[in-house]
């Protein structure tokens, strides 16, 4: 992945921030969570769906799978489903870790005051 993506530090986001935040229209969200089981957003009131951090990660996993290594949704399924060849890539991995850094940064700022 090229693009670095801010994930803000909340526990639930809307279809809509993720499609804001990830860049991927609504309706494709939907379509993957048909797709790909594991992105299973918690339902609510009115199906509502809240989608947390990881879910987060993982479309953006499946959105590099699909537009940057050119897998097609059967090859981005079976990549994510066998742990043994689930490697993320470096982007990604580092992604994570600055996001994990950023927040406990803001964490450590917070309990400094």
């Amino acid at each position: 992945m090229n693009n670095q993506v801010n994930i803000p530090n909340k526990r639930y986001f809307t279809i809509g921030e993720v499609s804001s935040i990830c860049d991927i229209k609504t309706h494709v969200l939907r379509y993957w969570e048909q797709e790909f089981p594991q992105l299973d957003p918690i339902k609510r009131r009115g199906n509502r769906r809240y989608y947390q951090q990881k879910d987060l990660i993982l479309v953006l996993e499946i959105k590099d799978l699909l537009q940057n290594q050119g897998y097609t949704i059967e090859g981005a399924k079976a990549k994510i489903n066998n742990p043994e060849i689930i490697k993320s890539s470096s982007d990604t991995k580092n992604q994570i870790v600055n996001q994990l850094k950023k927040d406990l940064e803001e964490l450590q700022d917070l309990l400094n005051k």
